[in-house]
């Protein structure tokens, strides 16, 4: 990547960013209505090799997607081009939005895994804000690189999410779980009882790809915000905006007494986040305990909600939970990020790494013989948040 940079830009990069990759087994699709989550990152994620730039220029190539990226920090922020600059350019906004910008970057991007449902998106977008504050002398507390990585890509790339992904980026720790109450924005690191048995993380990739916004994302987004706003009108409460509802202002109690009388899809995507913000609370419990059995479980029961109440999930990623389920060495896991083509993870023992693997591979490919060239099992390791690292 080093002599990469060289070729491209003429000398050395200065600075070097690691932004690791996220999975969230535990507390998926509800960050957007104010739940509860658990996750960690792991040791594969994006590398963000750069020099600052004195006239605010900012370029950037990457090994993993065509064409380079060129744009100025100083001038007004322009409309989307839909590219992967879009991302930098979204950066770019929520920064402006805050700090005067003077300084730009020249960049190199490094994928260490293929995009598709491990929260890419968020480590770049980490990656871009610790790059261009650097470069500007701006110093960020976490919660900060947080909010202006989420608004980046809420307000300028338009994807409704919550902070799940750029929590889980930026303040995990390698011995423990993320915990985050998306509400209050308060969290803790869990750290791993010294009675649970080791473990490893298995990514495991459909073949296919994904981008949220060509998926039913949003939708789903608005459709809980339907949920809630459909019980606040039957029990006769105050209605808010839309886009300032959240099923998590309306209480267990209120979706019991009127879930048959919204519409059927309507409630399903409440059950998902009502039930889900159990499964979370049992897995805090697991976690501080050791007791990773009980806390695989409550991930596979939340993956079988996202399949039946949540309503997403392609044929080849419920192909790989099934067997996930069948498979010995499988604690638990899930689809990870969206669930509606990417990848699945799973917390693994490591001593059946193996057959694991040749047992997943035969039975996928058996069904999917089509991706037999791009479906990839990969084993990982929790891992530190964003941060700088030595050049190489």
């Amino acid at each position: 990547m080093k002599q990469l940079f060289i070729d491209r830009y003429g000398a050395a990069p200065r600075y070097r960013i690691f932004s690791p990759y996220r999975v969230c087994p535990l507390g998926a699709h509800v960050d957007h209505q104010h739940g509860l989550v658990m996750g960690f990152a792991f040791d594969k994620g994006v590398d963000l090799y750069f020099t600052p730039t004195d006239d605010g220029r900012v370029e950037l190539i990457s090994t993993s997607f065509d064409g380079e990226v060129s744009f100025n920090v100083r001038t007004p922020v322009q409309v989307r081009n839909h590219t992967w600059g879009d991302y930098a350019r979204g950066v770019k906004y929520a920064l402006r939005k805050r700090f005067e910008l003077r300084r730009g970057i020249c960049g190199l991007l490094n994928g260490s895994l293929p995009v598709g449902g491990l929260s890419s998106s968020a480590a770049v977008l980490v990656a871009y804000v610790m790059a261009l504050a650097k470069a500007n002398e701006i110093t960020l507390t976490p919660p900060e690189v947080i909010r202006i990585a989420s608004e980046a890509e809420r307000e300028y790339i338009g994807l409704n999410n919550g902070i799940l992904d750029q929590s889980c980026v930026v303040l995990s720790e390698r011995e423990g779980i993320l915990f985050v109450d998306t509400e209050s924005e308060q969290y803790r690191i869990i750290r791993r009882n010294p009675k649970m048995p080791p473990f490893e993380v298995a990514i495991i990739f459909s073949g296919l790809t994904r981008s949220l916004m060509s998926s039913d994302y949003n939708l789903r987004v608005n459709e809980c915000k339907a949920a809630a706003w459909n019980m606040l009108a039957y029990q006769d409460q105050p209605l808010k905006k839309l886009e300032k509802t959240f099923l998590r202002d309306v209480p267990r109690e209120t979706f019991e007494k009127t879930r048959k009388l919204m519409p059927a899809r309507f409630a399903r995507r409440a059950e998902h986040f009502y039930s889900e913000y159990r499964r979370v609370r049992k897995g805090v419990t697991a976690w501080e305990s050791g007791n990773l059995e009980l806390f695989g479980q409550l991930s596979f029961e939340s993956c079988d909600s996202s399949i039946h109440n949540y309503e997403c999930g392609s044929p080849e990623l419920i192909a790989i939970y099934e067997l996930m389920r069948q498979t010995e060495g499988i604690y638990g896991g899930r689809f990870s990020g969206a669930g509606f083509k990417g990848a699945c993870i799973a917390l693994i023992d490591p001593t059946k790494r193996e057959s694991i693997r040749e047992a997943i591979t035969t039975g996928y490919l058996a069904q999917f013989p089509e991706y037999r060239e791009t479906f990839e099992i990969h084993f990982c390791h929790a891992d530190d948040g964003a941060r700088f690292l030595a050049v190489e």
